[in-house]
Protein backbone atom coordinates (compact mmCIF):
# COMPACT_ATOMS: atom_id res chain seq x y z
CA UNK A 1 0.00 0.00 0.00
CA UNK A 2 2.80 2.34 0.89
CA UNK A 3 4.46 1.60 -2.78
CA UNK A 4 1.26 2.23 -4.25
CA UNK A 5 0.72 6.00 -2.29
CA UNK A 6 4.49 6.86 -3.55
CA UNK A 7 3.07 5.60 -7.10
CA UNK A 8 0.15 7.62 -6.85
CA UNK A 9 2.05 10.58 -5.63
CA UNK A 10 4.70 10.47 -8.49
CA UNK A 11 2.47 9.98 -11.01
CA UNK A 12 0.61 12.89 -9.45
CA UNK A 13 3.62 14.85 -9.50
CA UNK A 14 4.27 14.39 -13.23
CA UNK A 15 0.93 15.23 -14.19
CA UNK A 16 0.94 18.48 -12.70
CA UNK A 17 4.28 19.44 -13.65
CA UNK A 18 3.32 18.30 -17.35
CA UNK A 19 0.60 20.06 -17.13
CA UNK A 20 2.54 23.34 -15.37
CA UNK A 21 5.41 23.03 -18.14
CA UNK A 22 2.54 22.69 -21.34
CA UNK A 23 0.56 25.91 -19.78
CA UNK A 24 3.87 28.03 -20.26
CA UNK A 25 3.42 30.56 -23.04
CA UNK A 26 5.76 30.76 -25.94
CA UNK A 27 7.24 34.23 -26.45
CA UNK A 28 9.77 34.92 -29.18
CA UNK A 29 11.55 38.76 -29.84
CA UNK A 30 11.80 40.81 -33.12
CA UNK A 31 13.32 44.07 -33.39
CA UNK A 32 10.91 45.87 -35.70
CA UNK A 33 13.13 48.89 -36.37
CA UNK A 34 15.52 46.22 -38.09
CA UNK A 35 12.55 44.81 -40.28
CA UNK A 36 11.20 47.93 -41.02
CA UNK A 37 14.44 49.39 -42.11
CA UNK A 38 15.02 46.08 -44.79
CA UNK A 39 11.83 46.47 -46.20
CA UNK A 40 12.11 47.83 -50.02
CA UNK A 41 8.83 49.32 -49.63
CA UNK A 42 10.49 51.46 -46.75
CA UNK A 43 13.71 52.22 -48.66
CA UNK A 44 10.72 53.46 -51.95
CA UNK A 45 9.11 55.36 -48.86
CA UNK A 46 12.21 57.17 -47.73
CA UNK A 47 12.88 58.49 -51.14
CA UNK A 48 9.75 59.86 -52.11
CA UNK A 49 9.81 61.53 -48.70
CA UNK A 50 12.91 63.12 -49.04
CA UNK A 51 11.94 64.58 -52.65
CA UNK A 52 9.18 65.67 -51.71
CA UNK A 53 11.40 67.46 -48.70
CA UNK A 54 13.90 68.82 -51.33
CA UNK A 55 10.51 70.44 -53.41
CA UNK A 56 9.65 72.06 -50.41
CA UNK A 57 12.89 73.24 -49.75
CA UNK A 58 13.51 74.87 -53.16
CA UNK A 59 9.98 76.93 -53.17
CA UNK A 60 11.14 77.96 -49.48
CA UNK A 61 14.57 79.26 -50.77
CA UNK A 62 12.93 80.86 -53.67
CA UNK A 63 10.21 82.92 -51.74
CA UNK A 64 13.31 83.98 -49.41
CA UNK A 65 15.65 84.94 -51.99
CA UNK A 66 12.58 86.67 -53.90
CA UNK A 67 12.06 88.30 -50.14
CA UNK A 68 15.87 89.53 -49.64
CA UNK A 69 15.77 90.99 -53.19
CA UNK A 70 12.39 92.69 -52.36
CA UNK A 71 14.44 94.33 -48.81
CA UNK A 72 17.57 95.41 -50.58
CA UNK A 73 15.55 97.00 -53.23
CA UNK A 74 13.04 98.86 -50.36
CA UNK A 75 16.45 99.49 -48.60
CA UNK A 76 18.13 101.19 -51.35
CA UNK A 77 15.31 103.31 -52.43
CA UNK A 78 14.19 104.50 -49.34
CA UNK A 79 15.57 108.07 -49.18
CA UNK A 80 13.80 108.54 -52.56
CA UNK A 81 10.55 107.72 -51.07
CA UNK A 82 7.75 109.25 -49.19
CA UNK A 83 7.05 108.03 -45.95
CA UNK A 84 4.04 106.54 -47.04
CA UNK A 85 5.38 104.38 -49.76
CA UNK A 86 7.79 103.24 -46.90
CA UNK A 87 5.25 101.89 -44.75
CA UNK A 88 3.55 99.94 -47.73
CA UNK A 89 6.52 98.64 -48.54
CA UNK A 90 7.42 97.45 -45.02
CA UNK A 91 3.60 95.67 -44.91
CA UNK A 92 4.23 94.09 -48.00
CA UNK A 93 7.69 92.58 -46.67
CA UNK A 94 5.68 91.56 -43.04
CA UNK A 95 3.38 90.28 -45.44
CA UNK A 96 5.70 88.39 -47.78
CA UNK A 97 7.51 86.83 -44.30
CA UNK A 98 4.47 85.80 -43.23
CA UNK A 99 3.52 83.81 -46.58
CA UNK A 100 6.81 82.26 -46.28
CA UNK A 101 6.12 80.80 -42.50
CA UNK A 102 2.52 79.95 -43.59
CA UNK A 103 3.80 78.08 -46.49
CA UNK A 104 6.62 76.38 -44.16
CA UNK A 105 3.89 75.25 -41.44
CA UNK A 106 1.89 73.76 -44.80
CA UNK A 107 4.78 71.96 -46.08
CA UNK A 108 5.58 70.56 -42.65
CA UNK A 109 1.93 69.36 -42.47
CA UNK A 110 1.81 67.84 -45.67
CA UNK A 111 5.05 66.08 -45.13
CA UNK A 112 3.55 64.64 -42.00
CA UNK A 113 0.66 63.49 -43.88
CA UNK A 114 2.88 61.50 -46.90
CA UNK A 115 4.97 60.40 -44.61
CA UNK A 116 1.77 58.83 -42.41
CA UNK A 117 0.15 57.20 -45.65
CA UNK A 118 3.32 55.95 -47.05
CA UNK A 119 4.21 54.10 -43.50
CA UNK A 120 0.77 52.78 -42.28
CA UNK A 121 1.09 50.08 -45.18
CA UNK A 122 4.36 49.26 -44.23
CA UNK A 123 3.65 48.90 -40.69
CA UNK A 124 0.58 46.42 -41.61
CA UNK A 125 2.28 44.44 -43.76
CA UNK A 126 5.22 44.03 -41.30
CA UNK A 127 2.78 43.52 -38.56
CA UNK A 128 0.83 40.79 -40.59
CA UNK A 129 3.97 38.74 -41.41
CA UNK A 130 5.24 38.86 -37.69
CA UNK A 131 1.68 37.48 -37.10
CA UNK A 132 1.61 34.51 -39.62
CA UNK A 133 5.55 33.34 -38.48
CA UNK A 134 4.59 33.72 -34.96
CA UNK A 135 1.50 31.56 -35.49
CA UNK A 136 3.14 29.39 -37.70
CA UNK A 137 5.37 28.51 -34.89
CA UNK A 138 3.29 28.55 -32.32
CA UNK A 139 4.83 31.34 -30.55
CA UNK A 140 1.76 33.02 -28.24
CA UNK A 141 3.13 36.62 -27.76
CA UNK A 142 6.09 38.64 -29.57
CA UNK A 143 7.43 41.04 -27.79
CA UNK A 144 9.69 44.32 -29.20
CA UNK A 145 13.30 44.30 -28.99
CA UNK A 146 14.41 47.78 -30.16
CA UNK A 147 16.21 49.51 -27.45
CA UNK A 148 14.41 51.35 -24.99
CA UNK A 149 10.88 49.53 -25.75
CA UNK A 150 11.29 47.58 -22.74
CA UNK A 151 12.59 43.91 -23.23
CA UNK A 152 15.98 43.68 -20.91
CA UNK A 153 16.90 40.36 -22.15
CA UNK A 154 16.18 39.34 -25.56
CA UNK A 155 17.76 35.81 -25.44
CA UNK A 156 14.56 34.03 -26.68
CA UNK A 157 13.84 32.94 -30.36
CA UNK A 158 14.52 36.03 -33.01
CA UNK A 159 11.48 36.10 -35.16
CA UNK A 160 13.54 38.29 -37.67
CA UNK A 161 15.27 36.05 -39.69
CA UNK A 162 12.43 34.13 -40.41
CA UNK A 163 9.96 37.11 -40.93
CA UNK A 164 11.97 38.85 -43.39
CA UNK A 165 11.87 35.52 -45.34
CA UNK A 166 7.98 35.48 -45.27
CA UNK A 167 8.23 39.01 -46.62
CA UNK A 168 10.73 38.01 -49.05
CA UNK A 169 13.65 40.13 -48.32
Amino acid sequence: MKQFKTLLFATLLFVGATSFAGAQSKIAHINTNQLIEAMPEMKAAQAEIEKLTKTYEAEIRTMATELDKKIKQYQAEVDTKTEEENAGRAQEVQSMEQSIRQYQGQAQQDLQTKEADLLKPIFDKAKAAINKVAKAQGFEYVLNSVEGSGVLVASGKDLLADVKKELGI
